[in-house]
């Protein structure tokens, strides 16, 4: 689902920037390391900081993402647009427009508790990693999500959110290897999963 107007500002600002530079990303590469190249995928993709990361502090070669939303596309394009091996596109979660086993990382910045039916997408994001492909995932529990005072500000899915053991199972249900998690205040959660071998 789109973000609303308050969650947009939220994450398009100076502050969001920051703890994803200086917390986030370097949390994931510690918990699951760099890639030193390979080509990787960001589900989400917003106005291309992830992006960013990936190439930048994760090491990827080429970088391939999208979003549902195609003014944060358009963003995302102007802000990388002198960046080789980026390849942008609207898309959705559940229907990754993308071959089976393409990628050898996936990262998820927060996404995947905007979506509905967030099974089909963890799915989707096995498909196309490929055997022993990586995913990394930051995200938000249904503590957050269905709290009384987050819930009149932003708009998420009500239905059928997980917190950390109903993420880490439903990754293991799809065929992931859980390599390592973490949580803060059982609001926010970081997980490093890999594609079983074939």
């Amino acid at each position: 689902m789109l973000l609303n107007a308050v969650e947009t500002a939220l994450m398009n600002n100076p502050l969001r920037t920051a703890i994803q530079r200086h917390f986030e990303a370097p949390r994931l590469c510690a918990m699951g390391g760099p890639l030193a190249g390979g080509r990787a995928l960001e589900v989400g993709c917003g106005r291309g900081i992830g992006v960013e990361l990936l190439l930048d502090h994760f090491g990827a070669e080429r970088v391939d993402a999208f979003d549902l939303d195609p003014r944060m596309v358009a963003r995302a394009g102007r802000r990388l647009r002198h960046r080789e091996g980026v390849r942008l596109w609207v898309g959705d979660a559940t229907e990754i427009e993308a071959p089976d086993a393409s990628y050898d990382a996936v990262f998820d910045f927060g996404i995947v508790h905007h979506v509905p039916r967030w099974r089909i997408a963890l799915r989707e994001i096995h498909r196309v990693l490929r055997p022993k492909g990586r995913l990394y995932a930051e995200e938000v529990f249904e503590s957050l999500i269905t709290d009384p005072l987050w819930r009149r500000v932003l708009e998420h899915p009500q239905t059928d959110r997980f917190d950390h053991d109903g993420f880490r199972d439903a990754l293991a249900d799809e065929g992931f290897n859980v390599v390592a998690t973490r949580t803060l205040w059982n609001r926010f959660g970081w997980f490093v999963a890999d594609r079983k071998a074939a």
